[in-house]
């Protein structure tokens, strides 16, 4: 299968020939075995894998730099309006193969490895994946890197280089067992350390007030201590075009890394414990923050990233301007949820504190420099910490946010007299019981924007979380729905799609994805759709023949692909799904003779490590999978399959094999999902509830090519207003009240019987998230969906027609409407030129 080579616009601007620029395969062949050379140190013949994968690397990389250095020159020349984005998270995914994507170069590459002998597929496959995410939240912020890039608008991510990222998931006996992810292991060759470009961050201590030569009352920081965050930068290139933006991550060190004296009097121990104690905060994403020092461990993570962000983003303005006036027109800084929100009081102390400058110009250069991007409707998950640790941590950002939240209930006074309960809900500081500070409401507060992530995220949003925010600054609030790079998650992962579609509307599509609507006239072509059937039919047997090799379980291919993928939490309701299994199994055991369209069920997401249920949700996977793959008496019609250690990588094999998708939060709990998008992007039809972009999808996409089912968002509030009772649903229910009590009984788990009480105990007296008033609902769309897949011809229709009409959800989309109505910021195309 040839791959659809992309015709870069900087490929006719570099001499062939150039070892270092060149796009030829001949140029490549020469540059691989040169880097092989001189930066592995290695002859062909004792070359092992991954020697040639860090060649390759090193020789895709030269031609980024020099799109990157010019991007970096002409950026500073036209003292460009920039975007800075600052996330706790990047979930870049390999590189590799997305650069050869965006360089136009991938069947050169794969020609010039074909001459050596090597194979381009093993190089990819021995990449490992950087795990600097947890889920959706940090492979947004790679989409908008790469959107941002493509549309050529100037920009930076800031985020953290965590040393172990998200850990690598194993399934031992069916439970989850968290392993170290070790992505350094084998050295980046794509990232850049910038010794040169550190900055001290201050940790604990006391404050000490004085007045300056001036007279002017001013406070001194006196930390207990100091780290050094030292950058290491990554470049981002765009889809066919030059412009090579820049993630810049930081790492955490000691000031002073070895301790001469304490060695020399034998406390051996004692003279590296500062340099391990600093690089504890950059060690590992997301410590366990059930302790008081995860806690304070993760306080100290978002502090670290966003002091050494907002110090760089001054050491670049102070190359061409020392007028802070213009801070605000130079930057337009972009907090990824509330991880960075602490961003918003260290810019205050910077302004204030370090340079001078008088509170309320400070404020209001602040204020015009941040938006906020809120990515959750659970109040829970709003971050808060005590005010004894965040004293302890950052005396003087307490002392900061206490003369902001001043300033700022004098206001809400003003608007809203005599509502000391409003006052109360704005606060900045939790007074009821145990203080706390609440960072929400920090990045409201000092925030010139706030947006939501899907339609009615943002109008739930302004209806309940932040209603009192809303109600004070309506102008403030804005949606902006989340999109996904058709870059890496249908080019790069669905090659056989992509040339489908291309050699029938041309390649603009992959930059404007609204030209995938010229594919409506296709959807019920006889041949078209019996290609579009045959790539699905490769892609569902190249997951299955990797789904083997990685778990013994044979598919197939022939089956509906019926696949769940996303971080495990109750609320997306993996569960639910797993009732439906038990239900098709139970028909199945009552009747052999049985309607039952053939169903494969693949499963893939982590669990928090302390997240108990949503771990023993795992275990009844693989348990339910355990009985239901082993019983001959269905083994051909019913198959279950856990993915171990789901990532970006795993996902491009995922999202092209999938039928369907599963996109069952309780209504009024997603955010957004980015998942959704991935598979409709890739042909997969949804069953979902109106929850997040489902809404919006389904709108897109056509409600008669979309499988609803379960409770709206108010009919959920009206029901646990009403006091809702799940046993009325289980007694009123036979097949529900079967299955539950199949799982509490030990059906599923007779070595230990009692091993899923809890879960069924939780939801007979609490179901939350209303999985049994949805059941009933879920089963009959289920069984739709079933007798619609039978129909081959109209499900290919349904199939095509979900991708013709997903253009919407690209990132590229997003980050236009982020640049228009947030940031006003405009592209800046760059020139290789000649040097």
């Amino acid at each position: 299968m040839k791959r659809t080579a992309s015709k870069a616009t900087a490929k006719s601007a570099t001499p062939s020939g150039d070892i270092r620029t060149g796009l030829a395969p001949a140029t490549i062949a020469r540059a691989f075995l040169d880097n092989l050379s001189y930066l592995q140190a290695r002859f062909p013949s004792v070359a092992t894998r991954n020697d040639h994968y860090m060649a390759l690397a090193y020789t895709v990389r030269e031609r980024l730099l020099q799109r990157w250095i010019r991007t970096a020159e002409t950026y500073l020349q036209q003292q460009s309006r920039t975007v800075c984005y600052l996330s706790a998270e990047f979930l870049m995914g390999p590189q590799l193969g997305n650069n050869l994507i965006n360089l136009g170069i991938y069947e050169e590459v794969r020609e010039a490895m074909r001459s050596l002998g090597l194979d381009l597929q093993d190089l990819l496959d021995q990449e490992a994946e950087p795990g600097l995410g947890n889920g959706g939240l940090g492979r947004l912020a790679a989409c908008f890197l790469d959107s941002l890039a493509t549309l050529e608008i100037p920009s930076f991510g800031y985020g953290i280089r965590y040393e172990f990222g998200i850990f690598d998931q194993d399934i031992r006996n069916g439970w989850q067992v968290e392993l170290t992810d070790k992505w350094l292991h084998f050295g980046n060759p794509w990232e850049i350390p910038r010794p040169e470009i550190t900055f001290d961050v201050k940790f604990g201590g006391r404050t000490e007030g004085h007045h300056d030569a001036d007279g002017n009352y001013r406070v001194r920081w006196i930390p207990h201590r100091v780290v050094r965050g030292m950058a290491y930068d990554t470049p981002v290139l765009g889809y066919k075009v030059n412009s090579a933006n820049l993630l810049r991550l930081w790492k955490a060190e000691a000031s002073e890394s070895f301790d001469f004296h304490a060695f020399n009097t034998g406390d051996y121990y004692g003279a590296v414990m500062e340099k391990m104690v600093s690089e504890n905060i950059t060690k590992v994403l997301y410590p366990n923050d059930e302790s008081p020092q995860g806690k304070q461990l993760r306080l100290q993570q978002q502090y670290f990233f966003a002091s050494c962000a907002l110090q760089d983003m001054l050491r670049l303005y102070f190359q061409r301007d020392k007028n802070f006036d213009g801070f605000h027109k130079k930057f337009a800084v972009q907090l990824n949820d509330t991880h960075p929100a602490i961003a918003v009081a260290e810019l205050m102390r910077l302004l204030v504190d370090e340079h001078q400058v008088e509170w309320e110009p400070a404020w209001a250069i602040t204020q015009k420099t941040f938006g906020y991007t809120n990515h959750t409707l659970l109040p829970e998950a709003l971050e808060r910490w005590s005010v004894p640790l965040f004293a302890g941590v950052l005396p003087r950002h307490l002392e900061i946010i206490y003369e902001i939240n001043r300033r700022f209930l004098d206001e809400v006074r003003l608007r809203f007299p005599n509502d000391d309960e409003r006052l109360r809900r704005m606060s900045l500081i939790d007074e009821a019981g145990d203080r706390y500070v609440r960072m929400a409401n920090l990045a409201c507060a000092g925030s010139h924007s706030i947006n939501g992530v899907a339609r009615l995220h943002s109008d739930l949003l302004k209806e309940g979380v932040l209603r009192d925010f809303y109600e004070f600054t309506p102008e403030k609030f804005n949606n902006k729905t989340n999109g996904v790079t058709p870059r890496r998650f249908l080019v790069l992962s669905n090659p056989r799609l992509t040339d489908l579609i291309t050699s029938k509307i041309g390649d603009g599509w992959i930059k404007q994805t609204d030209q995938l609507r010229q594919l409506e006239k296709f959807a019920e072509d006889p041949e078209f759709q019996r290609e579009w059937r045959a790539i699905k039919l490769a892609n569902k047997r190249t997951l299955a023949q990797v789904l083997h090799h990685r778990i013994g379980v044979e598919l197939n291919p022939d089956s509906l692909f019926d696949i769940q993928v996303k971080r495990l939490h109750e609320y997306k309701r993996q569960h639910l799904n797993v009732l439906h299994i038990i239900t098709l199994y139970n028909r199945l055991r009552h009747n052999s003779a049985a309607e039952l369209t053939p169903r494969t069920f693949i499963f893939g997401g982590k669990a928090a490590p302390g997240y108990f249920m949503a771990k023993l949700i795992i275990k009844l996977i693989n348990s339910v999978a355990q009985v239901v793959n082993n019983d001959v008496a269905v083994r051909d019609r019913l198959k279950v399959a856990f993915y171990p250690n789901f990532n970006v990588k795993s996902a491009h094999k995922i999202y092209p094999a999938a039928d369907l998708s599963e996109q069952i939060s309780t209504a009024g709990k997603e955010a957004s999902g980015t998942g959704n998008m991935k598979f409709t992007m890739n042909g997969a039809l949804t069953i979902g509830t109106l929850d997040g972009a489902n809404i919006e999808i389904r709108d897109e996409v056509g409600h008669e090519n979309f499988f609803l089912f379960g409770l709206t968002t108010p009919e959920v509030n009206e029901a646990r207003s009403r006091g809702y009772s799940p046993w009325d649903y289980y007694n009123g229910n036979p097949a529900l009240k079967e299955v539950l009590d199949q799982i509490h009984s030990g059906f599923f788990s007779p070595e230990q019987p009692d091993l899923f009480h809890s879960l069924v105990d939780h939801l007979l007296h609490h179901d939350t998230y209303m999985l049994l008033a949805d059941y009933a609902s879920y089963i009959a769309c289920q069984d739709r969906v079933g007798e619609a897949y039978r129909d081959t011809k109209a499900w290919t229709r349904m199939s095509i027609l979900n991708v013709a009409r997903v253009g919407y959800f690209s990132s590229d989309r997003t980050i236009r409407e982020y640049c228009q109505d947030i940031w006003k910021v405009s592209p800046v195309s760059i020139e290789l030129g000649t040097r």
